[in-house]
Order: C-alpha cells, then structure tokens, then sequence
C-alpha cells in the first residue's frame, strides 16, 4: 500500500518548494485568518465535535536555567528574538514572484555576509510598490541554530516550529527549524502531500471523465445529425425517383398519344378508304382497337379497301356477314388496330 502511495522525488522537491513559499507568506496568513473566521462562525456545538483543538505552547528563547514545561500533545513552538537573525527588506522585479525562494536563494551573499549553504532562510511577499515586489528576507546561520537546538533537547524541549517575535512581541508567523529537524508523523507533511497527489489524481480523473462525457455527448448529436441527414436524402431519392418515375410515365403518355391519329384524323380516312355505298352504324375505339359495324353493298370487299387505310392495320372480320332485309345490303362488323407511327414510338433504353 505505500509502494502505490508513495510521492516520486522530483514531486516531493516540488512539494517542499511549495511548502517553503507557503510558510509565512501573505496568502497563508490570509488563510489563517479566514479559516478563524469561519471557525467563529460556527456553533459552539458543531465546533466542539467536528474539530479537534491543537493546543501551541510557545517557549521564548532563551530558555531559563530551571527548563520549559511542556505540555504534553501540545504543539511546541520556540520564539526567537530578532537580535538573532538578519531581517532585510528587499526590493525585487515582478518576475521573481513565480520562484521568490530559488530567487533571493541565488543571492543570499549579496545581501548577507554568509554563503548560501551556512543559512536558513524565510523569503515573505509584501506589497508592491512602483511595479516591483516588496520581499522580506529572515535568515540565521545554521551553525547558530543548531547550537539553539542541541541545547532546547538538553533541557527537554523538541521544537516542532522556529519563529520570529518581532519587537512589539508579534510573532512573524514562518518557520526557520531545518528540514532534517522538523516532526514526520502519519498526519504530518508527508500525508498532506499524499492527499494533495491524490487530490491531483482524482481532479485529473474527473476531467477526463468530464471530457470523455463531453466527447460521448458530441459522437451522439453528430450521431443524430447524420441519421436524420440520411432520411432527408432518402425522402429526397424517393421523391426523385417518383418525379423519375412521373416524368417517364407522362413523357410515354405524350408520345403514346402522339403516335396514335386523331379522332378527326381517323374519320377522314375511313371516309376516303370506305366505299360510296358503304355508311357505319357504331364505331369504337379502346386503347389501339378499333371496331367498327354498319351495311355495305360488298362487304366482303371492304378489307381490301381498308389495307389502304393508313391508321389501321389488320383488319378482320367479327363474325359472319349478314344480309340486310330491309336495305337489300349486306351487315358487317370489323376489328382493327391502330397504326402508330415509327418516328413516335418509345425510345429504345
């Protein structure tokens, strides 16, 4: 299980720097304050069960003959006076703010005596004034702070923080204890790490679940998009395959029509092939048939008359043909059908 929650190297450096420029700064003394705030604002009922009081017994150094009595669970904190460390104010450029330790880190010797590696430093974020950041450095010698140590231990006292009480006894709020010095228990630093990389991991899970919705969200409008495009462009085919469809029947029609002769067309050329003696009774016409009855005086003759009828083509009989008492003619009755002409015919496909 720790192997899983265990914090790479380059994350805890990272961690650390944060922790660094946390420690005293502006935004965790506005932190701290609002969090008081909000802890008055609660009932006193609520407050007394959800939170758990940390008791902060504060030691100012230096540290009488007799020893300090420590409270037992309670938070130790040694106060030290500003003749022991080195307060600078510092004016630097707006572009230091993003890395203000690393920054001021760089040139500790400038503003103190001592190299880099014989302090311990605390770098505060002020104001800004005329477009540059007003920086408080605290810093003391490791070698003095350890001697402070060593002799809190020999009188029983295990600081768990170092700070500054600036003249009118107000502490500065930082850290100064070393890194190496500082307590590791279960609910310690490493654990607020573990939670921030946890928080980190779970923020970045909900995001990509947020985003893959987004993604499921967008597939499935594109989705809806395209299947109603499809029924439009098949109501589109089908309405042009029925106005295909329209068009060929209507155009058939036209030149169906076109090849067949007109009513008046048709009676003048049975006029002109019939014979004088010869006068019709009932004439029918269905599609390309054409029947037609009456009397004549040769009705046998009449076939021959009708192959020369340019409308009708194979003319025949319907029936016996019949004498006529009261004419003294002979009754007929024809089928034929009608010529459609070559030039108006369907089109081959």
């Amino acid at each position: 299980m720790n192997s899983l929650l265990s914090v790479p190297a380059p994350l805890q450096a990272y961690l650390a720097n944060v922790e660094r420029r946390w420690q005293g700064s502006a935004a965790q003394r506005f932190w701290q304050l609002w969090l008081a705030e909000l802890h008055g604002c609660v009932p006193a009922r609520l407050r007394h069960r959800f939170s758990t009081p940390i008791t902060v017994q504060t030691h100012r150094w230096p540290i009488t003959m007799s020893g300090p009595v420590v409270q037992a669970g309670a938070r130790q904190v040694l106060m030290l006076p500003t003749t022991l460390v080195m307060i600078h104010r510092l004016h630097l450029p707006t572009a230091a703010a993003r890395d203000l330790t690393a920054v001021v880190g760089y040139e500790l010797d400038k503003y103190t005596p001592y190299p880099r590696d014989q302090l311990l430093y605390v770098v505060r974020q002020g104001g800004r004034s005329a477009g540059r950041l007003q920086i408080t450095l605290i810093a003391i010698l490791r070698e003095r702070m350890h001697a402070i140590l060593a002799e809190c231990a020999a009188q029983g006292l295990t600081p768990q923080r170092v700070d500054v009480c600036a003249a009118d006894g107000t502490p500065l709020g930082i850290d100064l204890l070393p890194e190496s010095a500082r307590p590791v228990s279960p609910r310690g630093a490493v654990d607020r790490r573990r939670v921030l990389v946890g928080s980190c991991a779970v923020l970045l899970v909900t995001l990509m679940g947020l985003w893959l919705h987004d993604r499921q969200q967008r597939l499935e409008g594109m989705r809806v998009t395209v299947q109603s495009q499809r029924g439009e462009v098949a109501q589109v085919h089908h309405l042009r395959q029925q106005l295909t469809n329209t068009l060929g029947a209507a155009d058939y029609l036209t030149r169906h029509k076109a090849a067949r002769p007109t009513m008046a067309a048709l009676m003048s050329q049975l006029t002109a092939c019939l014979p004088d003696d010869t006068w019709l009774e009932q004439l029918e016409i269905d599609a390309d048939d054409v029947s037609f009855s009456g009397q004549s005086v040769r009705a046998s003759a009449l076939i021959n008359h009708l192959k020369d009828c340019p409308s009708l083509e194979n003319p025949q009989f319907q029936g016996v043909i019949q004498p006529d008492a009261d004419s003294g003619k002979e009754r007929f009755s024809l089928h034929a059908r009608l010529h459609r002409e070559v030039a108006d015919a369907p089109n081959a496909p």
